[in-house]
């Protein structure tokens, strides 16, 4: 089974990369972009034995640190 584990900053968090990008884009002329947060994707092949509970708890012990980031878990159609 293919899972994709999205990680972002939570809200109000500050997000240098995000920052450094925008500016990357504007020096590169393009306009029109408000703001920018940086995530990371995880993606996952496990075992279809593998529970709903088992994907959280790997998330929340490894993949985000909670308490800056939220995750969300997304199951891929084959």
């Amino acid at each position: 089974m293919k899972i994709r584990v999205h990680v972002s900053l939570k809200n109000g968090v500050l997000d240098p990369q995000g920052r450094a990008i925008h500016h990357a884009l504007e020096g590169l002329g393009f306009s029109g972009v408000n703001d920018v947060r940086a995530g990371r994707l995880f993606e996952l092949d496990v075992d279809d034995s593998v529970s709903d509970d088992a994907l959280d708890d790997m998330c929340r012990k490894l993949l985000a640190n909670m308490v800056i980031e939220n995750y969300r878990i997304e199951k891929v159609a084959a």
